[in-house]
């Protein structure tokens, strides 16, 4: 079982805020560390980790981790709030597996993947 991500970026603040909107996290207890940073909640458990980092190119062809993915629900209501706050993103159905993805950006270029697993059918709505 994964644990947590930590991800670096140069813009903490704005990822901050772009991770308690889109996935509905929340800032929580993060030990007093000699640097910045913050731990995002999912109920108890601090799931992403965010640290100060330098801004450069995200090169997707080096060894890297390429993104994180994350399992929630509401598929369709997901993509209303995405909609309205006017962000980008990209969709995969994979029935065979019952899934339906969602691929968004944060505002520093880090792929995040929503997974959602909830028998939803696969008509296109």
């Amino acid at each position: 079982m994964l644990d947590h991500v930590t991800l670096r970026t140069a813009d903490l603040e704005g990822t901050r805020a772009f991770l308690e909107t889109v996935l509905d996290l929340k800032p929580g207890y993060r030990p007093a560390f000699g640097f910045p940073g913050y731990w995002l909640y999912a109920g108890k458990d601090p799931i992403v980790h965010l640290i100060p980092g330098r801004a450069g190119p995200v090169d997707r062809h080096g060894e890297t981790i390429d993104h994180a993915g994350f399992r929630l629900a509401d598929y369709h209501g997901r993509r209303r709030k995405l909609d309205a706050l006017g962000i980008a993103y990209s969709t995969m159905d994979l029935p065979e597996l019952g899934e339906r993805r969602l691929f968004v950006h944060t505002p520093t270029g880090i792929l995040l993947e929503l997974v959602f697993r909830e028998g939803e059918n696969f008509d296109g709505a």
